[in-house]
């Protein structure tokens, strides 16, 4: 098989085109063909050498799309999708033409996805799962306050939105005319003027959740937004890894500050959130995100220097073409 693979760490010139076996499998494995796997910004930090658990030589990605061609029966021929936070760290990934998952990982793609819309859902949707509803617990009728919609803050919304919740976004900028955040959100907050004055305006009191997708220096700025007992869930910590707060504060509204890292899902963990997210997709709930481009594998550099480079949108690799 063809598959994109890097011994060192660097920048995308690192990433090379080879030729490998077939992923060997035993019979409790599955051998899937992938038709489309996104790249993540942790696929491009992974190959910067930003993980300290990656194994060298590794074939990067992290989620895939794709048909089972080898395994149980009953799974020959299914279209399936996945994610996991070992698939390209500590085992090869999904930036390949096939690759070896365990049977219980298995999961079958909604219809009402393609592969390259199935293949960009994993880890934005994973996180926001894992944060607003497994680690905040977010309760129907509960206000929750998304700071950064990207793709992990473009997929809590519609999951808290599903879920009964009033959802306020915080961005810099305005979302693309297309993208799913707007019919979820109730009101966009720009940071131009003080946005916990503006969310205290719309919501009187802060948010009961704030999930943080942007970290390091907005953490003082999401602790500020919550109301009593509210909790804040963290998954980065963009441009600061120290921050200091009013602990008395913080004690005496009985906060809660929670934290996220969706490494720790492997593909067995993650399916089974993909599982629970897949009934809102098939109702035409969820939306997938803005397809930015889809290159071939012997592109693979370029579609990992425009993630790196902050491309809105979603770019995927097509391994088949």
């Amino acid at each position: 098989m063809r598959a994109i693979q890097f011994d060192r760490f660097g920048d995308p010139d690192v990433l090379k085109l080879v030729d490998l076996p077939s992923p060997r499998y035993d019979a409790d494995m599955a051998l899937v063909s992938i038709e489309a796997a996104s790249i993540n910004p942790s696929d491009v930090k992974n190959v910067q050498g930003r993980m300290a658990q990656t194994l060298l030589p590794r074939i990067p990605g992290r989620d895939y799309s794709g048909i089972v061609v080898a395994g149980p029966a009953d799974w020959i021929g299914a279209e399936v999708w996945g994610s996991g936070g070992d698939v390209g760290f500590t085992r090869d990934g999904t930036h390949a033409e096939q690759i070896a998952v365990s049977v219980a990982s298995l999961r079958r793609k909604p219809k009402a996805l393609s592969h390259v819309e199935a293949a960009s859902i994993g880890v934005n949707f994973i996180a926001a799962w894992c944060g607003i509803m497994t680690a905040a617990r977010l309760q129907p009728g509960e206000t929750l306050a998304v700071i950064g919609l990207g793709g992990v803050g473009s997929a809590a919304v519609q999951i808290a939105k599903r879920h009964g919740a009033r959802v306020i976004g915080i961005d810099r900028h305005q979302p693309h005319p297309g993208s799913p955040v707007l019919s979820a959100v109730e009101s966009v907050i720009t940071p131009e003027e003080d946005p916990v004055a503006q969310l205290n305006e719309l919501t009187g009191n802060g948010a009961d959740v704030v999930f943080d997708t942007v970290g390091g220096s907005m953490f003082e700025t999401a602790l500020r937004m919550l109301a009593l007992r509210g909790r804040l869930v963290e998954i980065s910590a963009t441009d600061r890894r120290q921050i200091s707060f009013d602990l008395a504060d913080f004690y005496h509204n009985e906060h809660q500050l929670l934290g996220i890292d969706t490494l720790k899902r492997d593909l067995t963990a993650s399916a089974m959130m993909l599982e629970q997210l897949a009934s809102g997709f098939e109702e035409g709930f969820y939306r997938a995100p803005i397809i930015a481009g889809t290159y071939g594998l012997e592109q693979a550099q370029e579609a990992y220097r425009l993630v790196g480079g902050g491309a809105r949108g979603r770019i995927v690799l097509t391994p088949g073409v």
